[in-house]
Protein backbone atom coordinates (compact mmCIF):
# COMPACT_ATOMS: atom_id res chain seq x y z
CA UNK A 1 0.00 0.00 0.00
CA UNK A 2 1.50 3.31 -1.02
CA UNK A 3 1.51 6.29 1.27
CA UNK A 4 -0.44 9.46 0.61
CA UNK A 5 1.45 12.52 1.76
CA UNK A 6 -0.32 15.72 2.75
CA UNK A 7 1.39 19.09 2.95
CA UNK A 8 0.01 21.01 5.92
CA UNK A 9 0.71 24.69 6.45
CA UNK A 10 0.80 25.61 10.13
CA UNK A 11 0.65 29.17 11.45
CA UNK A 12 2.02 29.82 14.94
CA UNK A 13 4.00 32.26 17.09
CA UNK A 14 7.68 31.60 17.56
CA UNK A 15 10.01 33.28 20.01
CA UNK A 16 13.27 34.32 18.31
CA UNK A 17 16.77 34.71 19.76
CA UNK A 18 16.09 38.27 20.99
CA UNK A 19 13.01 37.19 22.93
CA UNK A 20 10.60 38.79 20.45
CA UNK A 21 7.72 36.86 18.99
CA UNK A 22 6.88 36.58 15.33
CA UNK A 23 4.14 34.76 13.48
CA UNK A 24 5.33 32.08 11.06
CA UNK A 25 3.52 29.91 8.54
CA UNK A 26 5.54 26.79 7.83
CA UNK A 27 4.77 23.69 5.71
CA UNK A 28 5.06 20.16 7.13
CA UNK A 29 4.50 16.81 5.45
CA UNK A 30 2.34 14.13 7.06
CA UNK A 31 1.42 10.61 5.91
CA UNK A 32 -2.33 10.04 6.28
CA UNK A 33 -5.33 8.33 4.71
CA UNK A 34 -7.52 11.44 4.40
CA UNK A 35 -7.57 15.19 4.89
CA UNK A 36 -9.30 14.68 8.23
CA UNK A 37 -6.63 12.29 9.48
CA UNK A 38 -3.90 14.62 8.16
CA UNK A 39 -5.38 17.49 10.18
CA UNK A 40 -5.66 15.31 13.30
CA UNK A 41 -2.10 13.99 13.02
CA UNK A 42 -0.69 17.44 12.29
CA UNK A 43 -2.47 18.80 15.36
CA UNK A 44 -0.98 16.02 17.50
CA UNK A 45 2.53 16.54 16.10
CA UNK A 46 2.44 20.32 16.53
CA UNK A 47 1.08 20.04 20.08
CA UNK A 48 4.26 18.11 20.94
CA UNK A 49 6.50 20.77 19.33
CA UNK A 50 4.97 24.01 20.55
CA UNK A 51 3.18 25.14 23.67
CA UNK A 52 1.86 28.18 21.81
CA UNK A 53 -1.44 28.35 20.00
CA UNK A 54 -1.29 27.28 16.34
CA UNK A 55 -3.63 27.02 13.36
CA UNK A 56 -3.56 24.70 10.35
CA UNK A 57 -4.21 27.08 7.46
CA UNK A 58 -4.01 24.71 4.47
CA UNK A 59 -3.86 21.02 3.63
CA UNK A 60 -3.16 19.65 0.16
CA UNK A 61 -2.07 16.33 -1.30
CA UNK A 62 1.67 16.36 -2.04
CA UNK A 63 2.83 14.67 -5.23
CA UNK A 64 5.85 12.80 -3.85
CA UNK A 65 6.31 9.20 -4.96
CA UNK A 66 8.91 8.53 -2.25
CA UNK A 67 10.38 10.22 0.82
CA UNK A 68 14.05 9.60 1.67
CA UNK A 69 15.48 10.91 4.94
CA UNK A 70 19.24 11.02 5.49
CA UNK A 71 21.19 11.47 8.69
CA UNK A 72 23.02 14.75 9.39
CA UNK A 73 20.90 16.66 6.89
CA UNK A 74 18.60 19.52 7.77
CA UNK A 75 16.76 20.54 4.59
CA UNK A 76 14.38 18.81 2.19
CA UNK A 77 14.83 18.86 -1.59
CA UNK A 78 12.40 17.91 -4.34
CA UNK A 79 14.12 15.72 -6.95
CA UNK A 80 12.41 15.34 -10.29
CA UNK A 81 13.19 11.94 -11.80
CA UNK A 82 12.33 11.29 -15.44
CA UNK A 83 12.03 7.59 -16.28
CA UNK A 84 12.72 6.80 -19.93
CA UNK A 85 11.06 3.87 -21.68
CA UNK A 86 11.18 2.90 -25.34
CA UNK A 87 8.01 1.84 -27.14
CA UNK A 88 9.18 -0.93 -29.47
CA UNK A 89 6.06 -0.75 -31.68
CA UNK A 90 6.26 2.97 -32.47
CA UNK A 91 10.00 3.31 -31.92
CA UNK A 92 9.44 6.38 -29.79
CA UNK A 93 10.81 7.17 -26.40
CA UNK A 94 8.29 7.71 -23.60
CA UNK A 95 9.14 9.78 -20.53
CA UNK A 96 7.37 9.65 -17.18
CA UNK A 97 8.22 12.02 -14.36
CA UNK A 98 7.97 11.45 -10.63
CA UNK A 99 9.07 13.45 -7.63
CA UNK A 100 11.05 12.34 -4.58
CA UNK A 101 11.62 14.26 -1.39
CA UNK A 102 15.26 13.87 -0.37
CA UNK A 103 16.92 15.18 2.76
CA UNK A 104 20.31 16.91 2.32
CA UNK A 105 22.33 19.95 3.33
CA UNK A 106 22.74 21.46 -0.15
CA UNK A 107 21.78 20.86 -3.78
CA UNK A 108 24.95 18.87 -4.55
CA UNK A 109 24.32 16.53 -1.63
CA UNK A 110 20.66 16.21 -2.70
CA UNK A 111 21.87 15.17 -6.18
CA UNK A 112 24.30 12.63 -4.66
CA UNK A 113 21.56 11.28 -2.38
CA UNK A 114 19.20 10.96 -5.35
CA UNK A 115 21.85 9.00 -7.27
CA UNK A 116 22.33 6.80 -4.20
CA UNK A 117 18.58 6.08 -4.10
CA UNK A 118 18.39 5.34 -7.82
CA UNK A 119 21.59 3.23 -8.06
CA UNK A 120 19.71 -0.10 -8.30
CA UNK A 121 17.20 1.12 -10.88
CA UNK A 122 17.17 -1.13 -13.93
CA UNK A 123 15.78 1.35 -16.45
CA UNK A 124 17.12 4.58 -17.83
CA UNK A 125 16.40 7.80 -15.98
CA UNK A 126 17.51 11.38 -15.76
CA UNK A 127 17.41 13.98 -12.99
CA UNK A 128 16.30 17.19 -14.72
CA UNK A 129 15.68 19.26 -11.57
CA UNK A 130 16.40 19.46 -7.87
CA UNK A 131 14.91 22.31 -5.86
CA UNK A 132 14.93 23.15 -2.18
CA UNK A 133 11.51 22.98 -0.53
CA UNK A 134 10.29 25.03 2.43
CA UNK A 135 9.16 21.82 4.21
CA UNK A 136 10.26 21.94 7.85
CA UNK A 137 9.72 18.29 8.84
CA UNK A 138 8.16 15.01 7.70
CA UNK A 139 5.89 12.86 9.86
CA UNK A 140 5.40 9.31 8.51
CA UNK A 141 2.58 7.14 9.81
CA UNK A 142 3.40 4.28 12.17
CA UNK A 143 0.59 2.42 13.91
CA UNK A 144 2.76 1.35 16.83
CA UNK A 145 2.34 -2.35 16.08
CA UNK A 146 5.31 -4.60 16.79
CA UNK A 147 6.74 -4.72 13.26
CA UNK A 148 6.29 -1.02 12.72
CA UNK A 149 8.43 -0.09 15.70
CA UNK A 150 11.38 -1.34 13.67
CA UNK A 151 10.20 0.73 10.68
CA UNK A 152 10.03 3.86 12.85
CA UNK A 153 13.53 3.22 14.19
CA UNK A 154 14.79 2.62 10.63
CA UNK A 155 13.13 5.84 9.39
CA UNK A 156 14.67 7.85 12.23
CA UNK A 157 18.05 6.17 11.68
CA UNK A 158 17.91 7.03 7.99
CA UNK A 159 16.94 10.57 8.86
CA UNK A 160 20.16 10.73 10.84
CA UNK A 161 22.42 8.80 8.41
CA UNK A 162 24.62 9.99 5.59
CA UNK A 163 24.96 8.02 2.34
CA UNK A 164 28.29 6.75 1.19
CA UNK A 165 29.79 8.75 -1.67
CA UNK A 166 28.55 7.46 -5.01
CA UNK A 167 31.14 5.47 -6.89
CA UNK A 168 32.33 6.65 -10.27
CA UNK A 169 29.79 5.77 -12.91
CA UNK A 170 30.59 2.45 -14.57
CA UNK A 171 30.01 2.44 -18.31
CA UNK A 172 28.99 -0.92 -19.74
CA UNK A 173 30.67 -1.50 -23.11
CA UNK A 174 29.28 -5.02 -23.51
CA UNK A 175 27.84 -5.75 -26.93
CA UNK A 176 25.12 -8.27 -27.68
CA UNK A 177 24.61 -10.15 -30.90
CA UNK A 178 21.12 -10.08 -32.33
CA UNK A 179 19.55 -13.29 -33.52
CA UNK A 180 17.94 -13.02 -36.94
CA UNK A 181 14.84 -15.05 -37.62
Amino acid sequence: MSATWYECKVKYRKTDETGGQKVLTEPYLVDALSYTEAEKRMTEEMAAYTSEEFKITAIKVANYAEIHPFENADRWFKSKITLIAYDEESGKERKTSMYMLVQANDVREAYDNTLHIMKNTMGEYSIPAITETPIMDVFPYFSGEEGETEMLERFNALKASKPEKPEAEIIDHMEFETVEE
